[in-house]
This record gives C-alpha cells, sequence and structure tokens, in this order.
C-alpha cells in the first residue's frame, strides 16, 4: 500500500506546476521537498500514519485541482485592489518583494550596508565608523 501512496505523491509532484518567481518559497517545489523527505525508501518507504497520509494527499489533489474554485465560483475576476491576476503575480515575486525591502530601507542602513567590512567598498569602512550614530 505505500508503493501506491507513493506513487500518488510522485503524480501529483509531477503535475504540481513549479513558479519559477517565487524562488524559495514556491509551493510546488516546497512539496516536492517534503515528499522526497517523507519517502525516503521511495515505495519500500513505511508509513506510520497511513490516514493522515490520505488525508494529506487528498487536500493536495483539491487544491491542485482548484475544487474549491469551482465549488465557490467567484462572481466576477477583480479584487478589492482592481488588480489583475498578472500584476499580482508580478507584484508577488521574489525579484519585486526585493525591490520593496531596498526601497524600505533607510539611507542609514542602506549607508552601513554599503560600507560594512566585507563588502567590495569595504576600504571606505574607518569613515563611516567615524560618523555619528543615530539615535534609535
Amino acid at each position: 500500500m505505500a508503493a501506491s501512496r507513493y506513487r500518488r505523491f510522485l503524480k501529483l509532484c509531477e503535475e504540481w506546476p513549479v513558479d519559477k518567481t517565487k524562488r524559495g518559497r514556491d509551493l510546488g517545489a516546497y512539496l516536492r521537498q517534503r515528499v522526497a523527505q517523507a519517502f525516503r525508501e521511495g515505495e519500500n518507504t513505511q508509513v506510520a500514519e497511513p490516514e493522515a497520509c490520505d488525508e494529506m494527499y487528498e487536500s493536495l489533489a483539491r487544491l491542485h485541482s482548484n475544487y474549491y474554485k469551482h465549488k465557490y465560483p467567484r462572481p466576477r475576476e477583480t479584487s478589492f485592489s482592481g488588480l489583475s491576476l498578472e500584476e499580482y503575480k508580478l507584484i508577488l515575486s521574489t525579484d519585486t518583494l526585493d525591490e520593496f525591502k531596498e526601497m524600505n530601507k533607510g539611507t542609514w542602513k542602506k549607508l552601513q550596508e554599503k560600507f560594512a567590512p566585507g563588502s567590495p567598498e569595504g576600504k571606505h569602512t574607518a569613515w563611516a565608523r567615524a560618523l555619528p550614530r543615530p539615535r534609535t
């Protein structure tokens, strides 16, 4: 029975898409990693809790098949912000989120990172250390 569970999870992993714009945060990549950990011995893996394993598979299969999207259809394909799906994907990409993090850093923090020891500009750290520290 463990062999059939393993094959079902493998098939689900093959079908589940990987979003390359979400490096390190993609559900498909995480799912593959967790299946590899859970079934280290492949088809020979002994499943300690078969009922929980089957429930997990069924839940993931429902998500993958858009079961809830079809069961509870939305009257319109809009959101409260009025952005499209493509605009949300762009905003939630890892690169865009990194840009937002960089924009939210203060000037002092950017200077500290730029002239910190070990950075390419590290030779300029003496004057950076001589600057007064901001009060917190």
